[in-house]
């Protein structure tokens, strides 16, 4: 499982005009499920998500976790996020999980973060052809990868 944090003063999915999900201060996670992953990997990916200390404190420093300054968060799901890329110039998907595996880990993601947040947790929708718009703050990006624990 595969995450890309980015630090926002502002995000938002729209799909056929519409706003599905938006926050304020906090972070967009693009989220990435693959075939091998597992409820382990969800846990421990939503523990980092909600501890990464990268927002700024009294004194400039990133030092403060989401929970730290009240922050929000927007999940959206992007099997792209396991493009590979060796060969030729168009990716292949075929580490990215399946729908029929990937929506129930994305959905059960969700209600994990809630559960750790304590906090509803905004959404795209699973599939569709979402518009994201972000104010990066910084910016920040971190990309987290359960596979990859550096």
């Amino acid at each position: 499982m595969r995450a890309v944090l980015q630090r926002v003063t502002e995000a938002a999915c729209r799909v056929d005009g519409n706003i599905t999900g938006e926050i304020g201060n906090g972070f967009l996670a693009l989220l990435g499920i693959e075939d091998a992953d597992t409820t382990d990997d969800l846990q421990w990916l939503a523990q980092k998500i909600v501890n990464m200390r990268v927002f700024g404190d009294e004194n400039g420093l990133m030092n403060k976790a989401l929970s730290d300054i009240d922050g929000n968060i927007l999940l959206i799901s992007q099997f792209t996020l396991f493009a590979q890329t060796k060969k030729g110039n168009r990716p292949s998907f075929i580490r990215a999980a399946r729908p029929d595996k990937a929506i129930p880990l994305y959905e059960q993601m969700i209600v994990t973060l809630e559960t750790l947040t304590g906090k509803k947790i905004a959404t795209g929708i699973f599939g569709a052809d979402m518009k994201v718009s972000l104010v990066n703050d910084g910016p920040v990006t971190i990309i987290i990868d359960s596979k990859n624990k550096e």
